[in-house]
């Protein structure tokens, strides 16, 4: 587990220190589970989810919940589910993306960072289908209330080069802390 928490985005793991002890935690198209383990690091519950869960089923914790759905269907799998935090990383599937929002509980943290416009210059993901648009992330905070604690799209130059889009943002009021300086 150890291993995971240091491949955690520096993003999640700066932000993960706004999420409410309390209530369940998503972290959405999980993979191989390595915001998971760091959310476990910190105490929380987390429901981790993905079309294919093999990878993450080696991570053994009795706060940790499993569940394998399809997040690309005709139906959104977690409609009516609510959560203190959202994590998403790498992934984009624009048809549900409002509805994220929605599944925050008051003072809940949404947490997501993935590949934007301008990415198909440094490799894969190249497709528009899998790139944010400019201000998307903003847009989305906009129109759901959320108030935005930070916010970058921006060039990165590591782990490999690439164009990102991250935002931090929370229904109603942030109950936490958060250190003033991002630090990657």
């Amino acid at each position: 587990m150890h291993g995971a928490i240091l491949n955690a985005s520096p993003w999640v793991r700066h932000f993960a220190l706004a999420i409410p002890k309390q209530g369940l935690v998503l972290d959405l198209a999980c993979g191989a589970g390595r915001h998971a383990a760091l959310l476990l690091s910190l105490g929380h519950t987390v429901l981790a989810v993905d079309q294919d869960i093999s990878a993450i089923e080696l991570l053994k914790n009795k706060s940790l919940q499993i569940q394998k759905l399809d997040l690309e269907g005709a139906d959104w799998p977690l409609l009516g589910q609510q959560f203190s935090a959202i994590v998403v990383t790498n992934y984009l599937y624009r048809p549900f993306l409002d509805e994220l929002p929605k599944m925050l509980i008051e003072g809940g943290v949404l947490i997501y960072e993935t590949f934007a416009d301008g990415n198909a210059e440094f490799g894969k993901p190249s497709n528009s289908d899998f790139l944010l648009k400019p201000g998307e992330l903003l847009a989305l905070a906009r129109r759901a209330s959320l108030r935005v604690i930070a916010y970058e799209d921006i060039y990165q130059e590591q782990p490999k080069p690439a164009m990102v889009q991250r935002i931090c943002a929370v229904k109603g009021h942030l109950k936490g802390c958060i250190p003033l300086q991002f630090g990657r």
